[in-house]
């Protein structure tokens, strides 16, 4: 597959940008040179970008939401020896962070360091057979002592801690693996979307918003709605793949490969049933691969977006994406270009008639 290097480097460098909840300011910093010429910008209090981009009309508005915060960890206290203690910011499963290399973000520059805890070597037989809890894990930055991690390494409590996983094609090109593709892939799908609208007339004013803090309660929909006071909104996401060994078909149904999702349930939201009609109509005329999906648990920004002032059709189109809320997780390429192509065709068809009838009751 050739797919195009300008996408591979926007990609890599919204994946690379560190940016938990609260501490998107690198994040922000990328997305506002990806979209310079493409949209006016904007920000709430909360510190979302709101990234307008006028069509032939200034009605209907059409809300692309993704956020920029990746899970991660904040420095809690730093030990006498030197190791640091922390807390969680967003979803964590304690299996999957053990031994798993991190950035500590100074004000005197990254510190490298690993999650640790007590050596299994020197367990009991019954704390063997349990998982290790947060709490008990540590991180270790290679400190002799607690004045050299605070002192001359410039740790401070507070210090956003982010996983390091650099950005990577894998196999034969289809694959990408890194860091924060939930939801760095929305923000990227919004930027190629105005990317392909360029020249091009759309019925509508487009608002790519990069919102904060989604990881900890979709704070920044909330506020951001506010601000843009959508007729449509959309969270562009990522889903659950249900094609690795010892996952079944009624656990997960998507798969990698087979186009974007559209999801008709989850925790925070049942969409439009008429939006969600239109976009897989919309598919099946432009001859674009996409998946049905349903989750009992979890939520997207559009829980916020859709209950805002008297109500906002709002639906969640997503890109599969193995092992999200880990340090490192694997999408598909193809996926992700279907996904721009089948929110680009949307967008152009959301017309002030097509919207009225969403909420024609």
């Amino acid at each position: 597959m050739s797919f195009p290097k300008e996408r591979l480097e926007l990609l890599r460098r919204l994946s690379e940008a560190p940016g938990i909840s609260g501490y998107e300011d690198e994040v922000r910093r990328v997305v506002r040179e990806e979209v310079k010429g493409l949209a006016e910008v904007s920000t709430d209090k909360l510190g979302s970008l709101i990234c307008m981009k006028k069509g032939s009309s200034a009605e209907p508005r059409i809300m692309l939401a993704g956020h920029m915060d990746e899970i991660g960890f904040i420095v809690v206290s730093v030990t006498k020896e030197g190791f640091l203690k922390f807390l969680p910011i967003g979803g964590w499963w304690e299996q999957v962070m053990l031994a798993q290399r991190v950035v500590v973000k100074t004000k005197k520059g990254d510190v490298y360091g690993v999650v640790g805890s007590k050596p299994p070597h020197i367990l009991s037989d019954d704390e063997r057979n349990k998982v290790v809890k947060k709490k008990d894990m540590f991180i270790d930055i290679g400190a002799a002592d607690e004045r050299e991690a605070t002192e001359d390494l410039g740790v401070t409590p507070g210090d956003q801690i982010v996983p390091e996983s650099p950005f990577r094609v894998m196999g034969s090109g289809k694959l990408v693996m890194g860091k924060a593709w939930d939801d760095r892939v929305g923000i990227a799908l919004f930027i190629e979307v105005m990317r392909e609208l360029r020249g091009t007339a759309h019925p509508n004013t487009i608002y790519g918003v990069a919102t904060v803090q989604e990881e900890v309660g979709l704070r920044g929909a909330e506020t951001s709605v506010d601000l843009v006071e959508p007729h449509v909104g959309f969270a562009l996401e990522v889903d659950i793949p249900g094609d690795t060994p010892g996952v079944s078909e009624s656990e997960a149904t998507v798969k990698l490969g087979k186009g974007p999702s559209i999801l008709i349930k989850d925790a925070s939201m049942i969409p439009n049933r008429r939006l969600c009609e239109f976009v897989a109509q919309t598919a099946k005329e432009e001859k674009l691969p996409f998946q049905y999906s349903a989750m009992d648990r979890g939520g997207t920004d559009a829980g916020r977006i859709h209950m805002h002032a008297a109500g906002v059709p709002s639906l969640v189109i997503s890109v599969p994406t193995r092992y999200i809320h880990s340090h490192t997780s694997i999408l598909n390429l193809e996926d992700y270009d279907n996904a721009v192509k089948l929110v680009t065709a949307v967008v152009k068809r959301l017309d002030a008639r097509t919207v009225g009838s969403l909420t024609d009751f």
